[in-house]
């Protein structure tokens, strides 16, 4: 879910918008592949990324003249991390860290969507996570299969590891799911992943979505590939590509202080309502652009990133450095930050 850097890479290399000459180029992209430093159980370690990050600018930097230009006003860089350039899967180290001095001026497109958040800044592209669309594809069944499950779930309701008490993970949403419907009929919740869950989640006519360490999770994704309606808990969450996906009309938005009354909520929806989400998640489009399938095909996740580069332009003039200038402060961040790569 953390994969969306590499495989933008590889669309951009044989894209048409790509351009050898970099006197042509409206905009520079640096892969850095930060989110591939993992740990022994395959997770993205964040706690370097912020030395990959400035080694690769120092580098660019120094190598050729067009970061200096503007400081990295016209660069994008993808930071698919639980709380984006702020490199920490804990919201108050992450908000502690700030984004990374030097990214302060390019777009950062990223999985972190949160209004008012200092992980989030004027100008990020939000994208959804990755998720393998031949995976998901294998595992479609007929769209007749009746949706027998009311609200579906899997996934953890405690980090046990991180945080014992459950009250910091997920801001207590996901524990006041497991404490308020673990025996409600309506509600298939469960910490088990089972071989049929994508198969599941196609039987089902609500997929929770709740925040975990961070706003965002894949089931937004598969939600909305497989037809199930998402129940969004997370507050103040920004959605991946909303200029062109109609979250209001495809998905149910529940506030987290609201879990409580997650089932009185759903069950006031009339069965119109209902069928009218469903109907709108039949879009094929809307489908689409959640995923970033090789070969890519039109309006998928790929082209809905270059859309939103495309609105940013053309550059404002004043992003335009007199030489020898800089703005940003690259002695600011921990000195550990400073270390080479």
């Amino acid at each position: 879910m953390f994969a969306a850097e590499i495989f933008l890479h590889r669309f951009l290399l044989s894209s048409p918008v790509r351009t050898l000459r970099p006197e042509e180029a409206d905009w520079f992209f640096t892969p850095v592949y930060t989110t591939c430093d993992l740990t022994k159980n395959g997770l993205p370690l964040p706690f370097d990324s912020p030395r990959m990050m400035r080694s690769a600018i120092e580098f660019i930097s120094t190598a050729w003249p067009y970061w200096n230009r503007t400081e990295g006003a016209d660069h994008f860089f993808v930071v698919p991390h639980d709380f984006g350039a702020c490199f920490h899967y804990k919201e108050e180290k992450a908000i502690q860290r700030g984004i990374l001095p030097i990214l302060q001026r390019a777009t950062l497109v990223q999985t972190f969507g949160q209004r008012y958040h200092v992980c989030m800044q004027p100008g990020s592209i939000v994208i959804p996570p990755y998720a393998p669309p031949a995976r998901i594809m294998a595992h479609l069944i007929p769209p007749s299969t009746p949706r027998s499950i009311f609200a579906y779930f899997r996934g953890l309701f405690y980090d046990i590891g991180n945080d014992p008490e459950g009250g910091y993970y997920a801001r207590g949403a996901r524990a006041s799911i497991w404490e308020n419907f673990k025996n409600n009929p309506l509600f298939d919740l469960s910490t088990e992943h089972p071989d049929t869950y994508y198969e599941d989640m196609q039987r089902s006519i609500f997929c929770l979505c709740p925040l975990g360490w961070a706003p965002w999770s894949p089931r937004l994704v598969e939600a909305v590939v497989f037809g199930c309606i998402p129940v969004i808990i997370a507050d103040d969450i920004v959605l991946p590509f909303a200029d062109v996906i109609p979250w209001k009309e495809i998905g149910v938005f529940v506030a987290e202080n609201d879990v409580p009354k997650l089932d009185e909520i759903l069950t006031s929806l009339s069965a119109a309502e209902v069928l009218e989400k469903q109907k709108a998640l039949e879009d094929v489009s809307i489908k689409q652009a959640m995923l970033f399938p090789q070969p890519s095909l039109p309006n998928d996740g790929f082209h809905q990133i270059l859309n939103g580069l495309a609105r940013k332009l053309p550059h404002d003039p004043s992003i335009y450095l007199q030489p020898g200038i800089r703005v940003l402060n690259w002695t600011a961040g921990p000195p550990a930050d400073m270390r080479p790569w």
